[in-house]
């Protein structure tokens, strides 16, 4: 360790200190006709700038060596190429009109390219997008992302599921760290709000080489809002009201950068009352949500870092059946209270054609879970929906009632996680990054009931990535070693190791079709809930015995992507096999301890196949109108054949979607979109089969000048025809329960 700081210390002595600048002009190909308001921007950077009203622009204080610029705009092929600096003259860049919707960076994969340069096929959505569609939480928000689902209990509490895997298969990145808050239990959340996120990436498939353990499924990559360019500043508000819930999200956030400090603040609230079905509300589905984000960076020409805190705190009712009917916000017990702090640093230091990155985060998640010990107090509450006043002072009862109860779980989960990556200098065709990363995490309990034990665990990995680039192909090889110790309770210490690689291949077959077909191996570790569990788990009304003998998860998986792609016509099929060695599942053994199940942690063979498959037309000279279709489907088998839990039923999606920017309809659209959801019947020997379902939705939006600032409207509706239906992935599934409802949200967003 201390040869690797020497190394470190001197590498940063040997900086250079030239200050370097970018100035050009942004066109429309083959044409002088300057582009306003495009976006230029370094990704490696992360710097830019916009295009004044005469398409020109100047960045400043740019470090030399080989520089990734993206340049985009609505409207036109976003464009991406390596420059050298320092440069002697202004660039002129040119960009070719296209219907097609703009790329973006993508971050979740290592050399920060556009979707069209990247070997692993990663789908992005912005956060606004997802609001425009209606979501009411950011887990309910990425369920629109093809090839991702949620495993729910209500409306507040969400998992994200990709292509069948859940839980801690899944892993999920915030503020560029490794986010941990209890991920193994089924009715804990994300314990994220959306506010303050851009937008959320998802690698579809093994990540371990780039993320470790908990990646054999996949990883959730959200990304934090940008700071303001230099020397400018940005104030705004975003509010939404659903009619189901008589809820509301809003957030209000402001940023402000100098030439070199940045600085962004955020703060958020929610609060929603029992969902409603056609016939019923479901009793304590309320939650309650707190949340501040902000940040500080600091850039200069070889230099740059961000410092960035997250709190968020949340109260979410645990439905049981149906009972109390009140439009409450306050959550009757049982219900959880959250606490989830989040404070983490990424630094950068450029030197000639290299750049080394650390990355630093403290997760904080304290989590109490409170029974309804004295439900009786309260079984025989009456609520009146018109008398407001009313509402107000049984909220305000069962607040102080919350206060006097002791929790009956309570565990706090420390996490420190480290990332350090050297981005070695460019050698021909191969661009190369070694790194190690680690966690070091301590779980520990306070309350009266405890499922899992106070623990210790302690993670290291090392890892190398090359992206090499030919002509009409790259590729893209890597190698990681992994090594995880737990020490239970000072009692019993479990050893896990290791090595997994990926190897990908990105071809552009003609101009219009590309392929990518990458090969990937995965772990998973048993978690302490797997490895040591012994209690009963309340919120999912098991008693659940782990197995010390557990071994890792190790999968293997094949993906296959091929996309066509002309001015108006676009066909995509992501196809993948994945195969997982000693899979992990709960299985009754038919025995009850105080009137409850008891569950086993058992190991078997597993297979999970299917894919994504679509089309997207945009006729001309209809440029604004597209039509979109697209089909997923999964399944999941034990190697006897019997089916895995919680699979995804198989969805067609059918859009339409007209898009308008001109100046009296800026950033408009309107869209009418019919989600199918085929019966499940491919179900594990513990589940039940789930019909099939539609659910019609539609929405609205423009931006309008409100005091010379843009003001952002929107209106969406979901399950337009109040249908009564129920998810396979509702935990609310075994009692019956539906799904929400007809939901119409009104949203606005202003920026002063």
């Amino acid at each position: 360790m201390k040869q690797f700081l020497f190394m470190l210390i001197a590498m940063v002595s040997t900086v250079t200190i030239a200050q370097n600048y970018i100035s050009g002009q942004v066109t429309i190909n083959d044409s002088s006709q300057p582009i306003p308001y495009a976006n230029i921007y370094f990704p490696q950077l992360e710097k830019g700038t916009t295009t004044d009203d005469n398409g020109n622009f100047t960045i400043n204080n740019l470090p030399s060596g080989v520089q990734k610029i993206t340049i985009s705009v609505i409207g036109f092929e976003t464009f991406s190429e390596n420059i050298t600096l320092p440069a002697t003259s202004p660039f002129q860049f040119q960009l070719k009109p296209s219907a097609i919707e703009m790329s973006e960076v993508i971050l979740s994969t290592p050399f920060h390219k556009l979707q069209k340069d990247n070997v692993m096929k990663v789908e992005q959505e912005k956060i606004s997008t997802l609001k425009a569609k209606g979501a009411v939480t950011l887990s309910d928000g990425i369920t629109n992302i093809a090839g991702v689902e949620s495993i729910t209990t209500g409306m507040g509490i969400g998992k994200p599921v990709i292509r069948g895997l859940s839980s801690n298969r899944v892993l999920v990145y915030a503020q560029g760290v490794r986010l941990e808050n209890q991920q193994f239990g089924a009715e804990h959340g994300l314990g994220i709000s959306d506010a303050g996120i851009e937008s959320v990436e998802v690698i579809k498939g093994p990540a371990s080489l780039l993320y470790g353990s908990d990646a054999l499924g996949g990883v959730l990559y959200l990304n934090p809002e940008r700071f303001a360019d230099p020397n400018s500043n940005a104030t705004n508000i975003n509010t939404r009201y659903f009619t189901n819930t008589d809820g509301y999200n809003v957030n209000f956030g402001h940023k402000a950068s100098a030439d070199k400090f940045k600085f962004l603040i955020r703060l958020g609230q929610a609060e929603h009352s029992d969902y409603q079905t056609q016939d019923y509300r479901v009793t304590n589905t309320r939650f309650r949500e707190q949340d501040l984000k902000t940040g500080l960076g600091y850039q200069s020409t070889n230099f740059k870092t961000d410092f960035r805190y997250n709190v968020n705190l949340s109260k979410l009712g645990i439905p049981e059946e149906i009972g109390i009917q009140s439009d409450l916000k306050t959550p009757l017990e049982p219900y959880q209270s959250l606490t989830n702090h989040i404070l983490s640093s990424k630094s950068t230091w450029f030197f000639d054609n290299s750049s080394l990155d650390i990355s630093l985060g403290y997760i904080y998640n304290d989590r109490q879970e409170f029974e309804d010990h004295h439900h009786d107090e309260h079984g025989e509450e009456h609520h009146d929906e018109d008398e407001d006043d009313h509402d107000h002072d049984e909220d305000a009862h069962e607040e102080e009632h919350h206060k006097d109860q002791a929790p009956a779980l309570h565990m706090k989960l420390k996490t420190f996680n480290y990332n350090i990556k050297y981005n070695l200098p460019t050698m021909g065709k191969f661009e190369t990054i070694v790194g190690v990363q680690g966690m070091l995490q301590n779980n520990s309990n306070y309350g009266e009931e405890q499922l899992i034990p106070d623990a210790t665990t302690n993670d290291v990995g090392v890892l190398a990535t090359s992206h090499i680039h030919f002509e009409t192909f790259d590729v893209q090889l890597g190698a990681r070693f992994d090594h995880r110790n737990i020490d239970i309770d000072n009692a019993i210490t479990k050893q896990f190791n290791s090595f997994n690689g990926a190897a990908g291949i990105k071809a552009n077959v003609t101009k219009a079709i590309l392929a990518r077909l990458n090969l990937a191996t995965g772990f998973r570790a048993p978690n302490l809930s797997e490895l040591v569990s012994d209690g009963t788990h309340h919120g999912t009304n098991r008693y659940e015995v782990g197995n010390i003998n557990l071994k890792n998860e190790q999968n293997f998986q094949a993906d296959l992507a091929l996309e066509y792609a002309n001015e108006h016509f676009e066909i995509f099929a992501n196809g993948f096999y994945n195969h997982i060695n000693n899979y992990i599942y709960l299985a009754p053994n038919g025995n009850f301890i105080d009137n409850t199940p008891v569950y086993n942690y058992l190991q078997s063979n597993a297979r999970l196949y299917g894919g994504e498959f679509g089309v997207h037309l945009h006729p001309h000279p209809l440029d604004w109108l597209h039509l979109e279709s697209s089909f997923e489907t999964v399944t999941g088998q034990q190697d006897n054949d019997d089916y895995l839990p919680l699979i995804p039923a198989n969805s067609l999606t059918n859009t339409l979607r007209a898009e308008f920017n001109t100046n009296t309809l800026k950033n408009s659209y309107a869209f009418v979109k019919l989600r199918t959801t085929f019966a499940q019947n491919n179900v594990s020997q513990f589940e039940t089969t789930t019909p099939s379902y539609n659910l019609l939705s539609a929405g609205v939006g423009t931006t309008v000048t409100l005091f010379k600032n843009p003001l952002d409207i929107s209106i969406a509706g979901t399950n337009l025809t109040d249908k009564v239906y129920i998810n396979h992935l509702s935990r609310l599934k075994t009692d019956g329960i539906a799904n929400m409802g007809r939901n119409i949200s009104f949203g606005l967003n202003y920026t002063l």
